[in-house]
């Protein structure tokens, strides 16, 4: 099965950058798409941004478009997220995704495996 492992979280000062990356190993699929989800205490789980693997569209969600640039190296079976200008808000568990889904998507049902989440703290 596919494993996903997250990497890069920390403590971060509002307005600070950080890189999270998510190394892919075990089976793949075809077509797949990879998902950054986040979750902040109390809240459910949310969408951070989306890629397509195949042709490396995008999707980002509202709340981070301008502030966040998802990418993949196909050599290197990893999956970014860069994050500028973070805000307090943005503090959470950042879960990294793969489903076997030939579109883009931002609904957990469509991502089949999940890491283990990488904790980012943005302090103010």
């Amino acid at each position: 099965q596919v494993q996903l492992v997250e990497s890069g979280g920390g403590l971060v000062q509002a307005g600070g950058s950080l890189r999270l990356s998510c190394a892919i190993s075990g089976r793949t699929f075809t077509n797949y798409i990879m998902g950054w989800f986040r979750q902040a205490p109390g809240k459910e789980r949310q969408f951070v941004a989306a890629i397509r693997w195949s042709n490396g569209n995008t999707f980002t969600a509202d709340s981070m478009k301008g502030r966040c640039t998802i990418s993949r190296d196909n050599a290197k079976n990893t999956v970014y997220l860069q994050m500028n200008s973070l805000k307090p808000e943005d503090t959470a568990v950042y879960y990294c995704a793969a489903g076997p889904y030939p579109s883009l998507s931002a609904s957990r049902s469509s991502y089949r495996f999940w890491g283990q989440g990488t904790q980012v703290t943005v302090s103010s």
